[in-house]
């Protein structure tokens, strides 16, 4: 029996109108054998939260450029830890300020991913994270 691909979500939470960082990161992560849901623009966290429990994810990506990255981060890992799905990770990447990183991953954001990350670099790390 093969092994299931990994399974990876990844959704633009907030107001952000812009996502070709997080198409491209989709498109990556699909060239190296994953299985990609993208949500779209425009999520909120429940939605995001919703689809990752539908699906079976193994891993949420957040892409944000809106600045309310604490904020929107932090509610997803809320719902996520209501639901009993805790045990999801979660990794992000966007515009987000090196001050804010430590506090994001205090509340459990495993890796943030900065402007101009090699995609062979968030594969590799997903692949570690997942354990795949």
């Amino acid at each position: 029996m093969p092994e299931r691909k990994l399974r990876i979500l990844i959704a633009k939470p907030g107001l952000d109108g812009h996502d070709r960082g997080a198409k491209v990161v989709a498109r990556a992560l699909r060239d190296a054998g994953m299985e990609v849901i993208y949500t779209g623009l425009r999520q909120t966290p429940e939605s995001i939260v919703e689809t990752a429990i539908q699906e079976d994810v193994d891993a949420i990506g957040l892409s944000i450029l809106s600045g309310a990255h604490n904020h929107l981060f932090k509610k997803v890992i809320e719902l996520l830890n209501n639901e009993g799905a805790n045990d999801i990770p979660i990794f992000g990447g966007g515009i987000v300020p090196e001050e804010d990183i430590p506090y994001l991953k205090h509340i459990g954001v495993k890796k943030i991913f900065g402007p101009g990350t090699n995609t062979e670099d968030i594969v590799a790390y997903i692949k570690e994270m997942t354990n795949k």
